[in-house]
């Protein structure tokens, strides 16, 4: 009995508030459409804040109130998790009020909503490198931010993601066997990023896909392409000579040597 009536309650408390609701979004009293608007943000109910506010920003556009109006409705956007929306908004808030007292913060969140829309290495990283973009003219905008650590561990964050779907990328060439095509990949990638974590991996696959490329090639090319195998090799060995591809990478010295008619030892 009593659970039915809790029910009871509950349904009527819900439809009195959608009830009064729907009144204030269909009134013309903008003050109280304000007022409701930063009201509802309080509570936590951005989607109705969110509404109000798109009917309110425009009547108050010339007044000095839509500074705080048009921040408030980025932080709707930006709690409700529609970061691509509230990225907009902060960038749009920034570019409009400089010289706020919410223009750094405004700067910061511009860019860290592009994080949040940064996806795993293996997708686009657009949004990855507009996040870096924002985030260094945050750094070159406010040098002295409490926030400028955080920034910085963000910037390398990204950068390694992105370092990452460098390599992600030039190896699905060589994972392909489409050796031609991975020897561009690779060797972008390492020009790209010379310091990656990958470096002797990538340098070992860009020696393999240069060897497959040679013994697949016609004989009139051979000579040529198992040449540079062998300069690929002495690059690999001078920087990785105990590496743990040592025994497959002796295996193409073998052949690339044999065909080469190389003496022993050479």
């Amino acid at each position: 009995m009593r659970y039915g009536i809790y029910i009871s309650l509950i349904i009527l408390l819900l439809t009195t508030s959608c009830g009064e609701y729907e009144k204030v979004l269909k009134s013309t009293d903008y003050d109280l459409k304000k007022a409701k608007a930063y009201e509802y943000f309080e509570e936590g109910r951005y989607v109705r804040a969110t509404e109000l506010l798109a009917q309110v920003i425009p009547r108050y556009r010339a007044t000095e109130q839509v500074e705080e109006l048009s921040w408030i409705a980025s932080q709707c956007y930006y709690n409700m998790r529609d970061y691509m929306t509230a990225s907009a908004a902060y960038r749009n808030f920034s570019e409009s009020y400089p010289y706020s007292e919410h223009a750094e913060e405004a700067s910061f969140m511009t860019a860290f909503c592009d994080y949040k829309l940064s996806p795993r290495p293996e997708l686009d990283q657009a949004y990855s490198m507009s996040a870096i973009e924002q985030l260094q003219y945050f750094l070159r905008r406010f040098p002295s931010s409490d926030r400028a650590e955080e920034a910085r561990d963000l910037i390398k964050e990204l950068e390694d993601k992105l370092v990452e779907k460098s390599f992600l990328s030039a190896r699905l060439y060589y994972d392909m066997e489409q050796y031609r095509a991975a020897i561009v990949a690779l060797s972008n990638s390492l020009k790209e990023y010379p310091e990656t974590k990958h470096r002797e991996e990538l340098l070992f696959l860009k020696l393999e896909s240069n060897y497959q490329y040679a013994s697949r090639s016609i004989s009139d090319k051979q000579m040529e392409r198992y040449q540079d195998t062998l300069d690929e090799y002495y690059s690999f060995i001078e920087e990785f000579p105990e590496s743990e591809f040592k025994n497959d990478v002796e295996k193409i010295y073998s052949e690339t040597a044999r065909y080469l008619k190389l003496e022993e030892g050479n």
